[in-house]
């Protein structure tokens, strides 16, 4: 399991502050980084995995109990 892993628990919000969060975490991480994002907003199974799409990163979606559970990896 990675050593550094960051949790991102945006549970309740709504689009775009889920991403945003992420976006803000990202930029100050390095490569191998691990970030989880747990949210309930269904805006956020499409922007996350897009955003990571866009720059790069690897993204793999759980959902369990209606929480949308985003395991990120930083690339780069």
């Amino acid at each position: 399991m990675a050593t550094d892993t960051v949790l991102i628990d945006a549970r309740g919000l709504k689009c775009p502050l889920p991403v945003l969060k992420l976006e803000k975490q990202l930029a100050g991480a390095t490569a191998g980084t691990v970030i989880e994002v747990l949210a309930t907003d269904p805006m956020a199974r499409i922007d996350i995995p897009l955003h990571c799409r866009q720059n790069g990163h690897d993204c793999v979606l759980e959902e369990v109990d209606g929480t949308l559970r985003f395991t990120v990896t930083r690339n780069g």
